[in-house]
């Protein structure tokens, strides 16, 4: 729905699921009041137990509430309770400009005829429908993340919103790809102050000029063509940027646990994937681009070549795509091995050798399933992983928080890898600007020791090419 442009006061009316998708939501409303009515409490409570992340959500809202009528009178509550600001950090508060205020009495609506049955979301809607006929002078927008819910109450008139406070970007399509084209004058305009030189057996360059201040640390840079230049920001200081010429893992002579890239964004990924000097690497590409088979492979490589590494950590957010099987037995590992079909797909593919016969693959193949460890993200929390690549796969369907949660327990000497893809996003009230991945693609392209590439071309059959584009 289109959000509703008007000056002067607003009263947001909050549906359940704003609460239970950002429990800061009541603090982001600026000026303006909140509302919420008795219905969206009794919700709140009836899903406050358990240990999932919504009921984890819950609670901590339940928390807010409480602190904000600590020593409230009743009157105080009839009135609405000062609404202090909240910064993003979530560290200390600014003054009280808006009003929290609770649904103390019954509201005549008359919307009841236009909705069949009693449903809580019918009684949201009818409370914000009796709140535009109490307060004509004000504007009472319905703040839901439910499509379903702001339908009906733009069919009855009111004016409904989605929650935008937790989206990155306003069309993922401005999401950082990671790399930019060369234009075709820029060494014409850039390499009169240009200094190069060589180091440790790696070629460098320092620019100056106009273009420098929009590059990223660690973004490729290419000029298209056969041949064509290859490089990575290594560093940047105001008007200049130090550039470095990047391995070509496209050529035979460089290949990683037996493979090569196929593209250039593959050369890229690999590039951040074997760097030592970056500690987070995100990947996005549609299905078949190469995420999975070519992170598996710098990680085998960098565990059991190079020692770089004690082991791989792999874990994925278990959201299925048709219906759930239900309960699975076993182990953690066990558990989660169903959800790891990928995982062991792209194995097959690094441990296809003649070599030995049946018995080698077999032993290549124990080996590996030692150094790679499947977790869960259920026991995530509290643990600290030293020394590890972490995989965290189909990253799309986590939160902003959950993202953050994961990440942060990596310890020294770690690399975490984020893939996924934004265009298979099955979690509720997720969205392409509104994932995990977003949030961190975003917040990570400033820091010189992680790096993003977006994959664009599928590699995995002329027949998944085609269904991806067509289907």
């Amino acid at each position: 729905m289109p959000r509703k442009e008007v000056s002067g006061k607003r009263i947001f009316v909050l549906d359940t699921n704003v609460l239970m998708h950002d429990p800061t939501a009541i603090f982001r409303f600026h000026e303006h009041d909140i509302y919420l009515p008795m219905v969206v409490l009794e919700e709140l409570d009836a899903s406050k137990k358990g240990v999932s992340e919504v009921a984890r959500n819950v609670r901590q809202v339940s928390r807010f509430l409480a602190d904000l009528m600590a020593a409230a009178s009743k009157e105080e509550i009839d009135q609405g309770l000062p609404l202090p600001a909240f910064n993003h950090t979530g560290k200390g508060v600014e003054a009280a400009r808006g009003r929290l205020f609770f649904q103390t009495r019954p509201l005549l609506s008359g919307a009841h005829d236009s909705l069949a049955g009693y449903k809580p979301d019918n009684n949201i809607i009818a409370t914000a429908f009796a709140l535009q006929k109490e307060y004509p002078d004000a504007a009472v927008i319905l703040v839901s993340k439910d499509i379903n819910l702001r339908i009906k109450a733009a069919v009855l008139g009111i004016y409904v919103e989605d929650y935008y406070n937790d989206q990155v970007l306003d069309d993922v399509n401005l999401l950082f790809k990671g790399y930019v084209e060369l234009p075709a004058d820029f060494w014409e305009r850039h390499s009169k102050d240009m200094a190069s030189w060589k180091e440790s057996g790696r070629t460098f360059y320092k620019i100056t000029g106009p273009q420098v201040q929009e590059w990223h640390p660690n973004e490729f840079l290419y000029s298209p063509g056969d041949g064509g230049f290859e490089a990575i920001v290594r560093r940047l200081d105001g008007q200049s940027a130090t550039i470095e010429l990047i391995r070509d893992y496209q050529s035979s002579r460089h290949t990683v646990w037996g493979i090569n890239a196929l593209n250039r964004e593959q050369n890229f990924a690999l590039n951040l994937l074997m760097d030592p000097e970056v500690d987070f690497v995100s990947l996005l590409g549609v299905a078949g681009s190469g995420k999975t088979l070519l992170t598996l492979a710098a990680g085998l490589a960098q565990v059991l070549e190079e020692k770089r590494y004690g082991e791989i950590i792999m874990t994925r957010v278990t959201v299925p795509v048709g219906e759930d099987i239900g309960f699975l037995p076993g182990t953690e590992e066990e558990k989660m091995t169903p959800w790891m079909g990928a995982l062991m797909d792209n194995l097959e593919v690094l441990t296809k050798s003649d070599v030995g016969g049946d018995w080698g693959r077999a032993a290549t193949n124990d080996l590996l399933r030692n150094r790679i460890k499947i977790r869960s993200l259920n026991f995530m929390r509290g643990r600290t992983f030293l020394n590890k690549f972490i995989i965290l796969d189909e990253a799309q369907n986590l939160t902003s928080k959950q993202m953050k949660t994961l990440i942060t327990r990596a310890g020294p000497g770690a690399k975490v890898v984020c893939l996924g893809n934004v265009a298979q996003i099955d979690t509720p009230y997720l969205t392409e600007t509104t994932s995990g991945i977003t949030y961190v693609v975003d917040r990570f392209k400033n820091w010189r020791h992680s790096g993003h590439v977006t994959l664009t071309r599928g590699e995995r059959s002329r027949l998944a090419d085609y269904a991806s584009e067509a289907l």
